[in-house]
């Protein structure tokens, strides 16, 4: 749609307004990204000087967020995951199409919590990821698996998601999970490493995942930043 060009009001207040709109619409779904100032200086036909007056104009309005070397982005674009898909956590941040990442913050064999002894024997793994979206942390991810991944190499803990670590070293797919959300202060060490305020109050996910055979595949904590995170459960109608 063209600019009326002889329009008293400037032509970068109509290209706010419009990217306004389309931001409103949920256009940019679901990465949250907006085009580059050379993709929309050639949808509108004008300089380059008029977009960033058009994106200035967005951004102190509190719509969108500029990242240096990433593009323009929804401003508070939260994560989705969906919770009723068994889906491992990296997976769904990479299925929306977000910039997701792991940072390696343990990789261990330890004694095994006793709550956990029954599953996995008196030794396991310990792996603890940090879950990073556009260079910002989001997530602490922390699980108990079987004391072989502890023989892990680091390079590929932080490129895998766990259920597919999972599937590579064990031969066995995962083909159920329980799941468990909540919300609670935790330690000064977690709220450190995902940025958040020291008494801040996170999402918690708990998750338990078996193997095809019936064994326990991992018990998984993660710490989420509640204002970037949101779960969705789908639902329908029963058959009648």
């Amino acid at each position: 749609m063209s600019l009326i060009r002889n329009n008293p009001v400037a032509m970068y207040l109509q290209i706010a307004d419009r990217l306004r709109a389309e931001i409103t619409e949920g256009a940019y779904e679901p990465s949250g990204q907006l085009p580059s100032e050379s993709q929309i200086m050639a949808r509108f036909t004008v300089s380059r000087v008029t977009v960033r007056l058009a994106l200035q104009q967005l951004d102190r309005d509190g719509l969108i967020e500029r990242r240096k070397g990433k593009g323009t982005f929804v401003a508070g674009k939260q994560v989705r995951h969906q919770i009723d898909t068994l889906r491992s956590f990296h997976e769904s941040l990479k299925v929306q199409g977000f910039d997701a990442t792991m940072r390696i913050v343990e990789l261990t064999a330890i004694e095994t919590p006793s709550a956990f002894i029954p599953l996995f024997g008196t030794t396991c793994a310990l792996l603890e990821r940090l879950h990073v979206v556009n260079d910002e942390p989001i997530a602490l991810g922390r699980s108990f698996l079987p004391a072989f991944m502890s023989e892990l190499e680091r390079e590929i803990a932080e490129q895998q998601p766990t259920y597919a670590l999972l599937k590579d070293k064990a031969g066995a797919d995962i083909v159920s999970a329980e799941i468990a959300i909540g919300a609670r202060a935790v330690p000064p060490r977690i709220t450190s490493l995902i940025g958040a305020a020291e008494n801040a109050i996170l999402l918690v996910l708990e998750r338990s995942s078996y193997f095809e055979t019936g064994a326990c595949a991992e018990k998984s904590e993660f710490f989420i930043r509640p204002e970037r995170y949101q779960f969705v459960l789908g639902s329908r109608m029963p058959d009648r």
